[in-house]
């Protein structure tokens, strides 16, 4: 049948054209920008899970950042401490040379003086420990602080150790001296004591390094694992996006074509009549 009001295929082929030119601007963008959800219109669910799974990447770089700045406070703290165990070695051989009563004042003399000297040193370490304004051995303490997960629910904390002379850890006092050889003795016990006391503070800062480390190692296999589900959420496959822009060109010259055809059909009408 022939009709002039109203042209059934030429409707038909501005619809086929409306949905060709949809999945042609789809593949197009996504061609563009890499990304097959590119806008909250192409599918809102998988739209926000990446924003939210991109959003986690980027916050685990923060968790990152908090661990490395940990990790260089107490690596700061433990060569510190290190170089102290050092002196510590020095002054308790120094010490125990004291102890002997058979030296002269002059002979007691010498070991006293270098003591003294690895004793000031000490001092100097402790107030040299500092990264970023941090100082993890001094009198009042820093601790090397990261965070524990994106939400800033948890944190790793290691706490510092006030080294500075006659606390708990640092057990040497500023007036320790090897003066005479019963001096010399209360210094040397001093010595041992802190040798001993700094050993388990490196112990515990070594096992919190070993902590971090290991946080850091989880946060990147995490991030790995994110990284990887963003991509598989996000990212077009471009040879497949090719493949449908080419099918939907065709399409169009395919609904262009009908078009002409159904306008062409009307036209027709006008030679039914003399």
């Amino acid at each position: 049948m022939v009709t002039v009001n109203t042209n059934k295929g030429a409707m038909a082929a501005i619809q086929d054209l409306r949905v060709v030119g949809q999945s042609m601007a789809k593949s197009q963008a996504a061609i563009a920008t890499g990304s097959k959800i590119s806008t909250v219109q192409g599918s809102a669910s998988s739209w926000v899970l990446a924003k939210h799974t991109s959003s986690d990447v980027s916050a685990y770089n923060r968790v990152r950042e908090s661990i490395d700045r940990a990790s260089a406070m107490l690596d700061t703290a433990m060569a510190a401490g290190e170089a102290i165990m050092d002196l510590l070695d020095q002054m308790k051989s120094k010490a125990l040379a004291g102890t002997q009563t058979i030296n002269s004042a002059a002979v007691q003399a010498a070991p006293s003086a270098d003591y003294i000297s690895l004793r000031q040193q000490i001092g100097l370490v402790v107030a040299n420990a500092q990264f970023d304004g941090s100082n993890m051995l001094g009198p009042s303490p820093s601790s090397a602080s990261a965070l524990g997960d994106v939400d800033g629910n948890n944190s790793i904390t290691i706490a510092g150790a006030d080294l500075s002379y006659g606390t708990a850890v640092m057990q040497i006092t500023f007036f320790s001296h090897l003066s005479a050889p019963n001096n010399a003795s209360t210094a040397l016990g001093l010595v041992n004591g802190t040798i001993t006391t700094l050993g388990n503070q490196m112990a515990t800062w070594a096992a919190g390094a070993k902590r971090l480390e290991t946080h850091r190692d989880l946060t990147t296999k995490i991030q790995m694992a994110l990284d990887t589900s963003f991509a598989s959420l996000n990212d077009a496959d471009l040879s497949t996006e090719s493949a449908k822009l080419k099918a939907a060109q065709t399409r169009e010259q395919l609904a262009t074509q009908a078009f002409s055809v159904a306008n062409a059909t009307t036209r027709s009408a006008l030679s039914l009549f003399p």
